[in-house]
């Protein structure tokens, strides 16, 4: 039971793990007063979305530690890399060697423009507000439409 008190049967038409409504008709057909199973499932909405605030807020936390700890790591990378002076290192916790790499390094005025189009790569994607703003003022878009639609809000 959650914190509101979710009726079993409710949960019982809920697959636990997906979240999807497993049995749609079993869940209409509840023998409970229609405002109790309504103020039931809204309630156990809440407590869902506060779950997944919460569970938002620690992967925020442990994605800090996570680059924190990259950080780190990184730091001491480039100070063995000032000690070691490209020297190998060994002993019986670690190896420390060298291998070759080459990489593409821009200057920081470098103008990519000068790049040809098969050296470039383009993301195109739509700005949908300023489509949108478009849309309302009577103009039109061929493919593309104003849908308006009903979002329901739990409190």
């Amino acid at each position: 039971m959650t914190i509101y008190e979710i009726e079993a049967e409710i949960m019982d038409c809920i697959d636990q793990e997906t979240g999807e409504v497993i049995d749609i008709d079993r869940l209409n057909a509840l023998e409970m007063e229609r405002d109790k199973k309504i103020s039931n499932v809204a309630c156990w909405i809440k407590d869902l979305k506060a779950e997944a605030e919460a569970i938002k807020a620690e992967k925020q936390a442990l994605e800090k530690r996570q680059k924190a700890a990259e950080n780190k790591a990184e730091s001491l990378k480039e100070w063995l890399q000032g000690i070691l002076q490209g020297e190998k290192f060994k002993d019986s916790r670690c190896s420390i060697s060298y291998r070759r790499s080459e990489r593409v390094n821009f200057a920081d005025n470098f103008n990519f423009d000068t790049l040809p189009d098969y050296m470039k790569k383009v993301t195109v994607e739509p700005k949908k507000t300023e489509i949108k703003d478009y849309l309302k003022t009577g103009a039109t878009i061929e493919g593309v439409e104003l849908v308006e639609s009903s979002n329901i809000q739990i409190r």
